[in-house]
């Protein structure tokens, strides 16, 4: 996705030097709050371990595809979202440097990690014991992303904590609906748990961006637009996401139409973005470039959904 043509961006709005510390008290407030709404759940408890089985290196049987229930679909869905989970050490790394180890901001890098790892242990486990993938080629690909890592250049912390606040929500979307496509009742359960960490994850940094717009408006609106237009998901560095992206579109996974619907626009909606007074010059033509963008992308996601019924219509013409 990206922008519709604007002028050359203008210099970034100054961010001022004590940001993080200023927002400490914000970040504390909602570690507290998360911590309260946060229930514990074990990854073992979602896995249907009976039908497990040893595979050949053992003296079991090794994975063959007709052992696995799950649509190409799904399989494609469940295994990007393992992938990008998988890539955890990169993305504390990304945050512990911006947000640090200290305070209140210390202490949810780390919850925030411990949560987040459930998930790809969790998927891991379900795709493994019930023979859903390829075991070998998962971990291949696995060894691949992993080594390569996740870096996302040179954010400030401001335009990271207003990535993640779109990043979260998005991966809630993902997980939610990977697991209604799923046909398994286990699989969408598990999903559906994991898609309520992703939830409280991106309600955390919402609501630290919306202080952040009292303290510093014009640099975080600059923030929030070129996050927002610049946006990829960080999984879009691994083997086969293109492809993989495609197909979960196809199906109605993860697409245009849901990205600006259920992901972008209610977090705008609730900072208020086009709504806020007191904006400088920088500020409101940030404003001005989301606007832009934000209708461009709208357009494009009708044009997408009306192609794709387009192709189902077709495709059940033929049938």
């Amino acid at each position: 996705m990206t922008a519709p043509a604007t002028e050359p961006p203008a210099a970034s709005p100054p961010v001022p030097p004590n940001l993080l510390e200023e927002l400490e008290p914000v970040v504390e407030e909602n570690l507290n709050r998360h911590l309260g709404l946060a229930q514990e759940w074990h990854p073992h408890d979602y896995v249907p371990w009976s039908e497990g089985r040893d595979f050949a290196f053992l003296g079991g049987e090794d994975w063959d595809p007709e052992q696995s229930r799950l649509s190409e679909v799904a399989k494609a869905a469940m295994v990007l979202n393992l992938l990008t989970e998988d890539n955890l050490p990169s993305y504390h790394r990304e945050i512990a440097t911006r947000f640090g180890r200290d305070g209140a901001w210390g202490t949810w890098v780390g919850r925030w990690t411990a949560e987040e790892n459930r998930h790809g242990v969790a998927i891991r486990d379900y795709l493994v014991v019930t023979r859903g993938v390829d075991p070998v080629d998962l971990e291949r690909q696995r060894m691949t992303f992993m080594t390569a890592g996740y870096d996302s250049g040179d954010k400030t912390p401001l335009e990271a904590v207003a990535y993640v606040s779109f990043q979260e929500l998005a991966t809630r979307v993902s997980h939610r609906n990977t697991g209604r496509v799923t046909d398994d009742p286990i699989a969408d359960r598990l999903l559906a748990r994991i898609a309520k960490d992703e939830n409280l994850h991106m309600v955390f940094y919402r609501n630290i961006v919306k202080a952040a717009l009292d303290v510093a408006p014009d640099a975080t609106m600059r923030a929030i637009a070129d996050e927002v237009i610049g946006f990829e998901m960080p999984g879009s560095t691994m083997p086969g996401f293109r492809r993989g992206s495609l197909m979960i579109a196809k199906a109605g996974i993860y697409d245009l139409r849901l990205h600006h619907d259920e992901v972008i626009a209610p977090v705008l909606k609730f900072w208020g973005v086009f709504e806020r007074e007191g904006l400088g010059p920088e500020g409101e033509r940030a404003r001005e470039e989301l606007a832009a963008f934000m209708q461009g992308l709208d357009d494009q996601a009708t044009t997408f959904v009306a192609r794709r019924e387009e192709q189902r219509a077709k495709l059940a013409a033929r049938a």
